[in-house]
């Protein structure tokens, strides 16, 4: 799977999601006027828009292991602390936010349970802890469908329900794990609509994350065949996509 790509390829993917889902979690979060923020995992930075929106760029923080991603940001907040790193080695003091946010992130970290602690060391006593992830497991994320498209033409095919917190209860676990206290989960829906079925499927051609690399990777006839069943799957004319995250927060 690759990040490395244009910030407007993977806007074009998943923020079409992201962006709706940004000010639910952030009002799920608590996020309030008057506190100072970090945003892990920000990518083109759709959650990190809605802090700056709400607490003014000054107060906002954040980071992204992918180049293109922070070059976006950088163009777009030229004043805004944005910085290249990993979650699970986070460049800051302990106890600076007030919130510490990742959204759409546990699943893809490589220590999930280590980048969420860091995510509590940079987070202020009584501050909050708040993660949430695609409902993968439960095929209820906006790219379930290609996936399950993809697995009746080929059972072999591994998707993303396995990812870590992709299922229910399990982004719960990696909280507790991670000593994180007072855990809260709940749900977040988000409903997205498409023209028609070209515009659902074109950001899928464009390599972003699994789902991007693995279209990519088909070879032409089987990449016919597994779009022509997504269209199969898919209401004719104009259609709403509606999708989970499971949502968790913590305290410090």
């Amino acid at each position: 799977m690759s990040f490395e790509v244009a910030a407007d390829a993977y806007n074009r993917f998943m923020g079409r999601y992201s962006g709706p889902l940004s000010s639910d979690f952030a009002n799920w979060a608590g996020v309030r006027a008057g506190e100072r923020a970090l945003d892990v995992g920000c990518g083109p930075g759709a959650l990190t828009r809605v802090l700056i929106e709400r607490l003014g760029v000054d107060a906002v923080s954040a980071v992204d292991p992918s180049l293109p991603f922070i070059a976006s940001l950088r163009q777009a907040f030229p004043t805004l602390d944005v910085q290249l790193a990993v979650a699970e080695r986070l460049p800051y003091p302990d106890d600076l936010f007030d919130h510490t946010l990742a959204q759409l992130v546990v699943h893809f970290m490589t220590d999930p349970v280590g980048g969420l602690q860091e995510m509590g060391r940079v987070t202020r006593p009584g501050g909050t802890v708040s993660a949430c992830v695609w409902d993968f497991g439960g095929e209820r994320g906006p790219i379930s469908l290609l996936w399950r498209a993809a697995r009746d033409l080929d059972p072999s095919v591994v998707d993303e329900s396995a990812l870590p917190g992709a299922r229910e209860g399990d982004l719960e676990r990696l909280f507790h794990a991670a000593g994180l206290a007072r855990v809260e989960s709940g749900e977040l829906t988000v409903s997205v609509h498409h023209e028609d079925f070209e515009q659902w499927w074109a950001p899928y051609t464009l390599g972003v994350g699994p789902a991007g690399a693995y279209v990519t990777g088909l070879e032409e006839e089987r990449r016919t065949a597994l779009r022509e069943h997504c269209r199969e799957l898919l209401p004719e004319g104009s259609f709403d996509v509606t999708a989970q995250v499971w949502a968790v927060r913590a305290r410090a």
